[in-house]
């Protein structure tokens, strides 16, 4: 691997700015890997070498005239499929969608322009964000650099599979039951779905507007920071980002940090490989200072079957006209969850959304003072692309039910949550950790992420290949 591609994003930006490294430099680096690595993982499902070759020689050019764009000026990254960019195609990982192109840019994508990136190009994604294994049937699977039969974790697929190869150095995802953090778990890489309401959404394909979150995929925490404080704050296109706080730090020692340990649920039915590498991330966090103490959270099975009932009928609402007159187009396991979504009463429905209040004041009294949960991600390593292959066989079902078991806490009651890898499992494959937090407790998972990361190189080991 070279040394370029090997770098953390704050590394490169700093390596650009400093004149220690071009942007086309960089934007070559990465392009030659993308060229040798896609074929294999299936990450991309558009690259733009002509168009990013050129946006890296003009961020080369300001910079000789003494002129940076931003704090990420001429460095490389690519998003997600369903971030749009006015004039570009957007096909949201879909048949329905194919030749799609949107005349207006999301507000994120435009942000992270203004701090000065490039785009190499699209990334995978499940159909229509609905899928959380980065199976698709339209585009196939992508595929873990880890090992190329297992899944990345989806529906950010592709950010999870191009980051962990060194494709590129950050990429934009979308959470609404884990998009961001699964991948993170599965591919040994840092990944931040923000508060509710941190992020602006707009011009991003929605699939669930009350749960739907937009956050980064990195290779550290840092990294993660550096991109929440281009694109976090209020935006007049999304008005849920209205109270937006600024984008800051935490000053707080780790010493003054608590980190509850759940005492059900979240340590339930683990592989030993992820019971082993919670213990010995709540050990790490402890010798660094932070107070760890049990809790005992309400309950998670009613939360979970609340956000469910919401993301099915949300989702089914969005995709409503097309359900109508194009249900062929649809992959058959998407149709099937959206025609989930027709099993539910609007009673069902609202009584799931007014819950969320009652649900979060609950939540919060139950942890008191407390900044921070530990959990694992999912109670496994990556399982296989066939074993979770919902068209393969019937066991397909319960090992996808597995691996999102904890995820939904988050995204119902709109918490940020942080995933930083913390260990391999005996077949060498990544395991995460996450960090969920308090409202707008955003920057303290990311201090603890970097503490963590400080102490700990899980973040710097690369897939075997390299």
């Amino acid at each position: 691997m070279s040394e370029l591609a090997a770098l953390t994003l704050a590394e490169i930006a700093a390596a650009i700015r400093a004149r220690k490294a071009s942007s086309v430099e960089v934007t070559q680096a990465l392009l030659a890997r993308i060229a040798s690595w896609q074929p294999e993982l299936n990450a991309f499902v558009r690259v733009d070498p002509e168009g990013a070759l050129a946006a890296a020689a003009a961020a080369d050019a300001t910079l000789a005239n003494g002129a940076a764009k931003g704090a990420l000026h001429g460095v490389p990254v690519a998003h997600k499929d369903m971030f749009y960019v006015a004039g570009k195609l957007a096909e949201c990982g879909s048949k329905l969608r194919k030749g799609f192109v949107p005349s207006a840019t999301s507000t994120v994508v435009a942000r992270l322009d203004q701090a000065g990136t490039i785009r190499l190009g699209a990334l995978h994604m499940s159909e229509f964000a609905y899928g959380p294994t980065g199976h698709n049937v339209h585009l196939g699977p992508a595929r873990n650099p880890w090992d190329p039969t297992r899944i990345t974790g989806g529906s950010s697929s592709g950010s999870g599979a191009a980051v962990a190869a060194r494709l590129i150095y950050a990429a934009l995802g979308s959470d609404t039951g884990g998009s961001i953090r699964l991948p993170a778990h599965f591919c040994g890489i840092t990944g931040l779905k923000p508060t509710s309401g941190r992020v602006s959404r707009a011009n991003a394909m929605p699939l669930s507007f009350s749960l739907d979150s937009v956050g980064p995929l990195a290779r550290t925490a840092e990294d993660c920071s550096l991109i929440l404080a281009a694109i976090a704050g209020p935006d007049p296109l999304d008005a849920t980002t209205a109270d937006a706080p600024a984008w800051g730090t935490t000053a707080r020692p780790l010493s003054d940090l608590s980190i509850g340990i759940p005492s059900a649920f979240y340590i339930e039915d683990l592989d030993a490989d992820v019971a082993a590498t919670f213990d010995n991330t709540i050990a790490t966090l402890r010798a660094l200072g932070a107070k760890l103490v049990p809790v005992t959270l309400p309950d998670q099975t009613a939360i979970n079957a609340a956000a469910l009932i919401v993301l099915a009928v949300e989702a089914t609402s969005a995709h409503a006209p097309w359900l109508r007159t194009r249900p062929g187009d649809y992959g058959p396991q998407v149709l099937a969850r959206l025609q989930n979504g027709l099993a539910y009463s609007a009673v069902e429905y609202l009584e799931a959304l007014r819950w969320r209040g009652p649900a979060l004041a609950t939540h919060l009294a139950s942890i008191g003072t407390i900044d921070a949960i530990i959990a694992p991600v999912a109670n496994s390593a990556a399982p296989t692309i066939e074993a979770t292959d919902v068209g393969a066989g019937a066991g397909a079902e319960l090992a996808i039910q597995k691996i999102t078991r904890f995820m939904r806490l988050a995204n119902y009651l709109g918490l940020p949550s942080l995933v930083v890898p913390a260990g391999y499992s005996s077949g060498n494959l990544p395991i995460g950790i996450q960090l969920i937090g308090r409202p707008f407790g955003d920057e303290i998972l990311i201090a603890l992420g970097e503490a963590f990361q400080t102490e700990t190189n899980h973040h710097r080991r690369t897939p075997p290949r390299m």
